[in-house]
């Protein structure tokens, strides 16, 4: 880079909100298996906190020898229903319990990977993990879970898209922060350093470093500069925003690596907002033309912005991966969260959002007396979106016990508040109830 590049990557850091919202480290545990849970859980602990005992001291040695944020130091392990399979236990919230343990031990932010992957049907251990979700995350603090149930290739299970609408419902009777740490997939990524759906894959190295950028606020002033201007301006300036935000966190996560002496993996491109002023992709959208998120034409822009970020980001570094996208939560967004008090955004404007960025419906709070079937009505739409378009789609909902439509929920942090969003009160049951797998769609079948 040279000295004017250095000077405009310094200005976004210090005053257009800026940072490596993540450096990862994913931790393979799958010579932790064990049949004795209590031995398995004591490797498992040993392992994490000897792979990861720096992560947190390299972290903060990066932001003071460069100068750059980094916002969180997170964790992923392989899915805990292949680790906890092999043990005859009829829970698995002592497996939730030393992965809290070790979260807090190292000082980490989060730890993900309390995860199934379902998407073609079950084994005993999800079965048992997806059980255990209520009482995993209610009575833990770091740790975070997410369920894949479809995939282009395999479909869509509608047994879990059942089951996971009635084990948020049972979540949020016990804490209804719990469900801020769960998210329910499609055609989830082994290597997404974001949380909550963070998860270390089985085809990942032992130990690896995912980088997540950010930069919504870098890219809103960019925009300011070419008001006015046609859309291919607009796309060319988002590209050469994103590549140099990519760097960074291309910068960032070789010298961690190299830090740590573990592989580099991948840089997630995905911009990811914070309720704080001018951090918000909402006001992006606003600023390429859209007088309000969920304006007719918001789809289209969210389009260009995704794309457009990618082209950037695939220029400036050569191991791009996880979600890569741009993610709309509603209550960490600013933007989105007056788009919805005004009337302008709702949850049917959100579903055809997703279908052209990244996730899906992400941190909505609804009235904590929607139907389970509801909720899995609304995973199997969005599981639907992901599986027919080849892309990774998430329902991440909070019902709110107590809460009615229009009233406000405080969640706390980089997780923000929202008001309570209505769903469609038409019932779902009789489709949810069917059970079996809705089939992968002809495109699939690519041998």
């Amino acid at each position: 880079m040279d000295s004017q590049q250095i000077y405009e990557t310094s200005h976004m850091i210090s005053s257009e909100n800026l940072d490596v919202r993540t450096i990862t480290m994913g931790i393979s545990l799958l010579d932790c298996i064990d049949s004795d849970s209590t031995r398995a859980c004591e490797k498992i602990y040993d392992k994490i906190t000897t792979k990861a005992k720096d992560l947190v001291k390299v972290g903060q040695e990066i932001e003071s020898e460069y100068g750059i944020p980094i916002a969180n130091k997170r964790i992923t392990i392989t899915p805990i229903s292949l680790i906890a399979a092999a043990s005859g236990d009829n829970d698995y919230v002592k497996y939730a319990k030393t992965l809290d343990k070790a979260a807090k031990t190292l000082g980490v932010d989060f730890i993900g990977g309390f995860s199934a992957l379902v998407q073609k049907g079950f084994q005993e251990g999800d079965k048992i993990l997806i059980n255990s979700l209520p009482q995993a995350l209610s009575e833990t603090n770091y740790v975070c879970a997410s369920v894949n149930v479809g995939s282009t290739r395999s479909g869509i299970n509608m047994d879990a898209v059942k089951s996971m609408g009635e084990i948020v419902i049972k979540s949020a009777k016990l804490d209804y922060m719990t469900n801020t740490k769960l998210v329910v997939f499609c055609n989830a990524v082994e290597d997404n350093p974001f949380m909550a759906g963070g998860f270390h894959g089985v085809s990942e190295p032992d130990c690896v470093i995912n980088v997540g950028v950010s930069g919504p606020g870098v890219v809103k002033t960019a925009l300011e500069k070419v008001k006015g201007q046609s859309m291919d301006v607009v796309a060319e300036t988002i590209k050469k925003t994103a590549f140099k935000v990519t760097r960074m966190g291309q910068l960032v996560g070789s010298v961690a690596a190299k830090k740590l002496n573990v592989p580099f993996g991948i840089v997630d491109l995905s911009l990811a907002p914070t309720a704080a002023a001018g951090d918000s992709v909402a006001e992006v959208l606003e600023e390429i033309g859209v007088s309000q998120v969920g304006a007719h034409g918001t789809t289209a822009a969210l389009a260009m912005l995704n794309d457009a970020v990618k082209k950037g980001g695939l220029m400036a570094c050569s191991h791009v991966g996880g979600l890569s996208g741009a993610f709309i939560p509603v209550s960490e967004d600013a933007g989105m969260i007056k788009a919805v008090e005004n009337g302008m955004l709702n949850i049917a404007k959100l579903e055809a959002m997703t279908a052209v960025c990244s996730v899906g419906l992400d941190m909505i709070a609804i009235p904590g007396d929607t139907p389970a079937e509801t909720i899995s009505g609304m995973i199997a739409d969005e599981a639907a979106i992901g599986m027919i378009n080849n892309k990774t789609t998430a329902v991440r909902v909070i019902p709110v016990p107590g809460k009615k439509i229009g009233d406000n929920v405080e969640f706390g942090g980089l997780l923000g508040h929202a008001p309570i969003m209505a769903v469609s009160n038409a019932d779902s049951s009789v489709m949810v109830n069917r059970g079996g797998l809705i089939p992968a769609p002809v495109h699939s079948f690519k041998n």
